[in-house]
């Protein structure tokens, strides 16, 4: 009796430490698998926040990437607009016949364009011209032009002989006794075409018993002749193959260039870039 008792009390006393121990065990794992929940969450808010910050830098690159051209194309384009136009043009080689027929009607400007005019330009100050006015005083104010060939300054010119477009011949030595300016141009070239007024202007008012004008261009005999009447160009007008002429004419290097030749056949001064009325006249008159 005592024992059944004994298990009865025993009994009695088990299943309330092991319905406890049960619910224990329970609320520890959904604890455990609260704390697991927990855990992923915050991994994937950091991991989302971490992709959203990675997709923010990178999509920041191409902006600054086209801000950079932006900015660079803008100073390139203003760095373009404060340069002043060129005044002279590389002389590209020619080989061709001078005198054969062109394979094509060359294009001479029309009188109405815009490149074309009846007046000289403004390209250089007007120098200062006295009675004791060097040579080195008038290339000290040039502007638009620089004197080359320094070398030669006071040797005597190299002679030649060349046709003009009209079929005339001309030796340079048959000039002695007056002045010389041997001009190198070319239809192509536009700082050539700002020069033509001044030319034309000086020929005006400078005879040809004081100064010959010898203007050469090594293109077709057909174009320059029909260019130089569209000009109406009022000085002589050369097609020759200048590479084949003496040194130094065969190695201009830019056009528009000059030689002044004085009244003893020496070479007074070589210019490359255009040169204005006030120039010349200032080189010409320079002692």
């Amino acid at each position: 009796m005592a024992y059944a008792n004994l298990n009865i009390g025993t009994v009695k006393r088990f299943p309330t430490p092991l319905r406890v121990q049960k619910f224990v065990n329970f609320g520890f794992i959904k604890r455990f698998h609260c704390d697991i929940v927990v855990l992923f969450t915050n991994d994937c808010e950091r991991t989302v926040s971490k992709m959203s910050e990675q997709k923010k830098q990178t999509g920041l690159w191409p902006a600054v990437l086209v801000s950079a051209i932006i900015l660079i194309s803008v100073g390139i384009l203003a760095m373009l607009r404060q340069q002043p136009p060129s005044q002279m043009q590389v002389k590209p080689p020619h080989d061709h016949n001078h005198n054969q027929p062109l394979p094509f009607e060359p294009h001479v400007d029309s009188p109405d364009e815009s490149a074309k005019t009846d007046e000289p330009t403004k390209t250089d100050a007007e120098p200062a011209i006295g009675p004791k006015t060097t040579i080195n005083d008038v290339i000290r104010t040039a502007r638009s032009w620089t004197a080359i060939y320094e070398s030669w300054y006071g040797k005597t010119a190299p002679d030649f002989t060349l046709t003009d477009i009209t079929g005339k011949q001309h030796k340079l030595s048959d000039y002695h006794g007056k002045d010389v300016m041997i001009i190198f141009w070319a239809t192509w070239c536009i700082p050539c075409h700002m020069e033509i007024p001044h030319l034309i202007a000086l020929r005006n008012i400078v005879s040809t018993d004081k100064l010959a004008m010898l203007a050469i261009s090594d293109e077709h005999t057909a174009l320059v002749k029909r260019f130089a009447a569209d000009r109406k160009v009022n000085y002589t007008v050369i097609s020759a193959n200048t590479l084949a002429m003496p040194s130094p004419y065969n190695s201009i290097r830019a056009i528009p260039s000059s030689f002044f030749i004085d009244s003893e056949g020496k070479i007074k001064i070589a210019t490359e870039g255009v040169l204005s009325l006030d120039a010349i006249k200032a080189i010409l008159q320079a002692e």
